[in-house]
């Protein structure tokens, strides 16, 4: 069978340790949430391999790849319908998949973010999620307040997940090796779904405040407050990289209840 062609421009870096390939299925942890996993950018199948050896899932494979498509196709004639070629970005999760599941991938470097901010987008479906980034995005998503790193990544993913950095992966497990350090991180939805605030109002908040992180808050949300009822709130003289998840609800409620 002929062998796929990693792409720079879909930023296809295929990883070839099958132990680490196993490791990262491992990682998943259902715990009878969920029954769907979909597999993004598999490539040639190495992550896949593993999946579908577990005959308690039901394996999705999406990849917008024609040639990996193709290729998966040969491989996997089984998976029929289960085998997707569009871009994950794009994907309708309600049209396809059950009201919970899991999502799990070797993730393209150069897209990290945007997958990231479409499983926030469907957070209500995905339970769970073990991903391979690059080192300095995984460590984005773990990190807590006070770090460089820490940004709207890092507070929008805390908000509604659990964010375990698990291992690192060097570069010369991959075809062609990138030139970073990798990592694979898990995210397990929180119990609780909702925030205990106006969302829309928390999602402008955290977005205002990092948008212009050197400012204070008081400063950097100038558009969202009420000054005059506000003088008081000590919170505003720091800066957003200060607060935890908690704390920017707080304050959104804070925001909330000097608007009326």
């Amino acid at each position: 069978m002929t062998l796929v062609r990693a792409k720079k421009h879909l930023g296809q870096h295929f990883l070839t340790d099958k132990n680490i390939a196993q490791k990262i299925v491992e990682s998943l942890r259902p715990a009878d949430q969920y029954k769907q996993v979909l597999e993004v950018g598999p490539g040639m199948g190495i992550l896949s391999d593993f999946l579908l050896q577990k005959p308690e899932y039901e394996v999705f494979l999406i990849d917008i790849d024609t040639e990996s498509y193709t290729f998966l196709q040969k491989k996997y004639p089984a998976l029929g319908t289960h085998l997707i070629n569009a871009d994950f970005l794009e994907l309708d999760f309600a049209a396809i998949f059950q009201p919970q599941m899991a999502v799990i991938g070797n993730f393209p470097y150069n897209i990290s973010s945007q997958i990231l901010f479409k499983i926030l987008d469907n957070r209500k479906q995905v339970v769970e999620v073990v991903g391979m980034f690059q080192k300095e995005v995984a460590e984005r998503c773990a990190n807590k307040p006070g770090s460089k790193e820490y940004g709207i990544l890092s507070v929008f993913l805390q908000a509604y997940y659990k964010v375990e950095y698990l291992f690192t992966v060097k570069a010369g497990v991959f075809n062609p090796p990138p030139k970073v350090l990798s990592a694979v991180i898990r995210l397990t939805r929180n119990e609780t779904a909702e925030l205990g605030c106006d969302e829309k109002l928390f999602w402008q908040v955290v977005k205002a405040g990092f948008n212009q992180r050197r400012k204070t808050l008081r400063n950097a949300l100038s558009s969202i407050i009420n000054k005059e009822k506000m003088t008081e709130n000590k919170t505003l003289d720091l800066r957003a990289e200060r607060l935890s998840v908690e704390d920017f609800v707080k304050l959104t409620n804070e925001i909330t209840a000097n608007k009326a």
